[in-house]
C-alpha cells in the first residue's frame, strides 16, 4: 500500500493509492465520520493502538484494525477511487510533527567527496552524524524549489530514504527497530552549501523554505524486505548524478533507530532521513549546483519518483 495526501477540489485529502496508482481512495471514503484528518493523524492513532496491543494482526506490522479496514476497502471492486489526474499530489505529511531527524555522511562515497576545509578527505564517521532539518511546510512532487539568491549561491540536491516512525518508543533494541517503522518515503534534502560551511553545522543551510521535498507516497512497511536494500538515484535534467543502494549505509536503520532512541523518545510520525550517497553537486569539479529551471528527479525502488523544478 502507498499512502498519499492530495488536494482535490481545493480540499486536502489523505488516502491510499489504488493498485494501478491511477486513483486515490480518501480516508473519508474508507472510514466515514471517524476518518483521520491527516496521514500523520492515522499514523499517530495506529501507533497508540500498537503500543497497548501486544497481539500483532496478521499482515499488519503496526497491529491495528485500521490497516485491515483499508485493505478490505481498496480490494473491493465496487469502491471507485478518485482519479489521480484530478488531484494535486502533496507531500504525504505536509506539516511534520517536529524537525526531520537527519543523518549526515552515511555513505562512504559521499564522505569521500565532501573534503574538509583543508582540502583533505574526511574520515569515515565512527558514530552517526545527526542533525535536524526545520520544515514547517514540506513540498511534494511537482513543487517548486526556491533558489533564495539573496541568501545563497550554492543550492544542492540530495536523494534520501526516509523511515517514517509508526510506533513510538525509547531505548529501542536494534532487533526490534523494524517493528517501529510505519513505512518509507523519499526526500530531496536540498542544501545551501555556502551556508552549511559558513555556520559550521547543518541546520541553517538545510532549512530554507522549500528545501524539504518529500513523496510522492509513503510505502507501507510490509512491502519492503528486511534488511532494507533499495536502489536509489537522483538525476538533474536527465543526467544521473547519484546512484546507490541502501545496503551501502555506514549505519543501518536498526542501528540508527536504536542509537537515536537511547534516552530520547521517538514518536509516531517522526521522520528519519538516512543520508545521501555520492554524486551531490558539491562533489563535482567545478560544482554542479542547481540553477533556474532545473528539473530534479529522486527515485527509490518500490516507492516511486519524487520530482521538483527549480524556480524559473
Amino acid at each position: 500500500m502507498k499512502f498519499v495526501t492530495v488536494k482535490h477540489r481545493e480540499k486536502e485529502l489523505p488516502g491510499v493509492l489504488s493498485s494501478d496508482e491511477e486513483g486515490v481512495y480518501s480516508f473519508e471514503e474508507i472510514f466515514g465520520k471517524e476518518a483521520p484528518n491527516s496521514l500523520l493523524n492515522l499514523i499517530q492513532q495506529n501507533g497508540k493502538n500498537a503500543e497497548v496491543n501486544s497481539e500483532i494482526i496478521k499482515d499488519s506490522p503496526m497491529g491495528n484494525q485500521s490497516i485491515e479496514k483499508i485493505r478490505r476497502f481498496i480490494s473491493d471492486p465496487e469502491n471507485i477511487p478518485i482519479p489521480l489526474d484530478q488531484c494535486d499530489i502533496l507531500a504525504p505529511i505536509p506539516r511534520p510533527l517536529r524537525n526531520v531527524i537527519c543523518l549526515g555522511m552515511n555513505y562512504q562515497d559521499h564522505v569521500k567527496e565532501l573534503k574538509g576545509a583543508d582540502g583533505k578527505p574526511r574520515p569515515v564517521p565512527e558514530v552517526p552524524v545527526y542533525f535536524g532539518k526545520m520544515a514547517s511546510e514540506i513540498i511534494g512532487t511537482g513543487g517548486i524549489i526556491e533558489l533564495h539568491e539573496e541568501t545563497t549561491n550554492s543550492v544542492d540536491y540530495e536523494v534520501e530514504l526516509v523511515a517514517v516512525i509508526g510506533k513510538g518508543g525509547r531505548n529501542i533494541p536494534a532487533e526490534k527497530a523494524y517493528d517501529h517503522i510505519f513505512g518509507y518515503t523519499i526526500m530531496n534534502d536540498v542544501t545551501a552549501r555556502d551556508l552549511q560551511g559558513r555556520h559550521q553545522q547543518f541546520i541553517r543551510g538545510k532549512s530554507l523554505d522549500t528545501f524539504t521535498t518529500m513523496g510522492p507516497a509513503i510505502l507501507y512497511v510490509d512491502a519492503v524486505d528486511e534488511p532494507v536494500e533499495l536502489d536509489l538515484s537522483c538525476e538533474v535534467n536527465g543526467e544521473e548524478r547519484q546512484s546507490s543502494n541502501t545496503r551501502n549505509f555506514i549505519f543501518d536503520l536498526p542501528y540508527v533507530i536504536s542509537d537515536f532512541s537511547k534516552g530520547t523518545t521517538l514518536q509516531a510520525g517522526d521522520l528519519i532521513a538516512t543520508g545521501t550517497p555520492g554524486g551531490v553537486g558539491k562533489g563535482f569539479t567545478p560544482p554542479k549546483y542547481l540553477k533556474r529551471g532545473d528539473k530534479v528527479i529522486c527515485k527509490i525502488e518500490k516507492i516511486g519518483n519524487l520530482w521538483n523544478k527549480v524556480e524559473e
